[in-house]
């Protein structure tokens, strides 16, 4: 503990016994006297001031201004691996925006054969069931698709434009609105799924429904909103979902925003 004395205290009591005049052997007592009193003054002073109100404060703000720098190194460290750690899943696939050539995926086959990306089974999964749990049957009828699945699509559709007596670059315009070009597909990433209702215990309303009001907090979103199509460049698909991460999906869901919007917002 430090030792505080009060200098002005001394000063007062020093000086007001010089005022006093004496003999030289009355100053030799009145000196004897001075010095007793210093004792005593420098010893009631050390044991009874409290230290000064601005003199521990200062070394606690010290603490705290340390503490606080470590604090926010650390969540600067947080939020980029959570960057890091979420960028695939925030991958932007459009009409304009194509697959990274780089990259890759592990996938899991769903109990019909659809194969999702590992990363998001555990997700889709626990969505699922809790869609069954409220009496609600969706079934997962598209997964992942390969380059030739998908110009596969793309294909009919555009045949079949055709054979309802539209031209060729009509017809490819028109398929375009319904299937990604092959590159373009979010289905080639393996993180979004066409669902369905089972066609039994429930409609295709009635799934959409839940999934439109209850995907986000398994970090789905719903990818293609009727009034996103200028945007999105694809038309309304209640059916198709999109994984973003719980963070990304309950903020689009609660702005009423699409994926584009919220990367350009982010970004």
């Amino acid at each position: 503990m430090k030792e505080y004395w009060n200098d002005n205290d001394f000063s007062r009591n020093t000086r007001h016994k010089k005022r006093k005049r004496h003999t030289p052997h009355g100053f030799t007592l009145i000196l004897c006297c001075c010095l007793t009193a210093v004792i005593l003054a420098f010893g009631l002073t050390v044991n009874h001031i409290p230290p000064a109100a601005d003199t521990q404060p200062d070394a606690h703000l010290s603490e705290n201004i340390v503490t606080n720098t470590d604090f926010d190194t650390s969540l600067a460290a947080d939020e980029q691996s959570i960057t890091d750690e979420t960028a695939w899943c925030l991958i932007l696939v459009n009409k304009w925006n194509h697959i990274p050539e780089d990259y890759e995926a592990d996938f899991t086959e769903l109990a019909n054969g659809q194969l999702v990306d590992t990363r998001i089974y555990p997700a889709l999964q626990e969505m699922l069931d809790a869609a069954r749990s409220d009496n609600v049957y969706p079934v997962v009828v598209s997964g992942y698709r390969t380059v030739e699945k998908q110009q596969s699509l793309m294909s009919e559709k555009i045949a079949a434009y055709k054979a309802e007596g539209y031209s060729d670059a009509a017809a490819v315009f028109k398929a375009e609105t319904w299937v990604a070009v092959p590159g373009t597909s979010e289905h080639q990433l393996g993180i979004a799924v066409d669902i369905n209702a089972d066609g039994i215990r429930s409609t295709g309303e009635e799934v959409y429904k839940w999934l439109d009001q209850n995907s986000y907090k398994f970090g789905f979103i719903r990818r293609y909103p009727a009034d996103k199509t200028e945007i999105t460049g694809v038309i309304d698909e209640p059916w198709h979902y999109r994984y973003v991460g719980i963070d990304a999906a309950t903020e689009i869901y609660n702005q009423g925003i699409c994926l584009e919007e919220y990367l350009n917002k982010i970004n």
